[in-house]
């Protein structure tokens, strides 16, 4: 599928200053977007880009929002704000549920809704919770922190919109996205730095299976949904659609580094832990004429090369 060109259309990126934000940014400036970020603390003038417009606000307290945003306009909003944590509520779950659920409808009201043609959420693999894999957008969902309930909320509250008011809305579902630029505290770059280093890093023991989307397949995946009027009120998995244990994920970047030396069964799995993890991707192939390009491979090779060089 081709994305179109967007010369003078109006773009709001919420959590742009992000990993997956930065690189939409980036795409989203090719495309010839008017791009505004919307990012909870300033950015660093070195991550700035230029033609680019910078906000600073928390999208959970409204107040300061609606000042950001009054009197601005805008065509398509890309939702990427939050962070991931699996904390229970009474153990920092309840701030995860204000920012993921209160941030969306602080959002929804803040926004000037005349001229949206576009509205993309962002949620996540997570809000499936137990359920067997293949995950699939026809399964319920069940969620199993504050985080993955707040995104549940989000995804029916957003819906909800969709078929009350015509809210314009596509809600993507991506898996586990990776790449160059992802934050050094997250799995992949945490493994490919231990091998590297050359050092024993603990790890647990691996079984578990998983579905890892290259940034550039996912970022692709967001333009796809942007120009298509099919999707409204949809929830679509953008994944790889391939399966693959976490040892094996290991093991092939020792490989690629030719280095490492991972400790496993170090790390317990975490409680309620789904043990296969993996989309079904026909819903994006057929709705978006989406598909992933970049095998984990080459995907790794990519996120290693950056490590390397930074």
């Amino acid at each position: 599928m081709e994305i179109n060109n967007h010369h003078y259309d109006q773009l709001l990126v919420v959590g742009g200053a992000g990993f997956i934000g930065q690189h939409v940014v980036k795409k989203a400036l090719e495309q010839g977007f008017n791009t505004t970020v919307l990012s909870k603390n300033n950015c660093k003038a070195i991550d700035k880009l230029d033609g680019v417009t910078y906000l600073t606000a928390d999208i959970s307290h409204k107040a300061s929002l609606l000042t950001r945003l009054e009197g601005k306009v805008f065509d398509y909003v890309i939702n990427l704000g939050g962070y991931v944590d699996h904390a229970n509520y009474s153990n920092g779950g309840d701030k995860v549920y204000d920012v993921h659920f209160n941030g969306v409808r602080n959002l929804f009201d803040c926004l000037d809704k005349s001229k949206i043609r576009r509205f993309v959420q962002i949620g996540s693999s997570d809000e499936y919770g137990n359920n067997p894999a293949p995950q699939s957008e026809t399964q319920r969902e069940s969620p199993i922190s504050p985080y993955s309930c707040a995104k549940v909320a989000s995804t029916y509250f957003l819906q909800t919109l969709y078929k009350t008011e015509k809210f314009p809305v596509v809600i993507l579902r991506p898996f586990l996205v990776y790449g160059p630029g992802q934050g050094m505290e997250r799995f992949i770059p945490q493994v490919i730095k231990g091998c590297i280093k050359g050092e024993k890093f603990p790890i647990s023991e691996g079984k578990q299976l998983r579905d890892f989307c290259f940034i550039g397949d996912f970022v692709r995946s967001i333009f796809y949904s942007i120009d298509n009027t099919k999707a409204f009120g949809e929830v679509i998995n953008i994944a790889s659609g391939e399966p693959i244990s976490i040892n094996d994920v290991v093991i092939k970047i020792q490989n690629i580094v030719a280095a490492g030396r991972p400790q496993f069964g170090k790390v317990a799995y975490r409680s309620g832990e789904n043990m296969e993890l993996y989309a079904d991707i026909t819903k994006a192939k057929k709705l978006l004429n989406w598909q992933p390009e970049v095998s984990l491979d080459e995907g790794l090779k990519k996120t290693i090369d950056m490590i390397r060089n930074f």
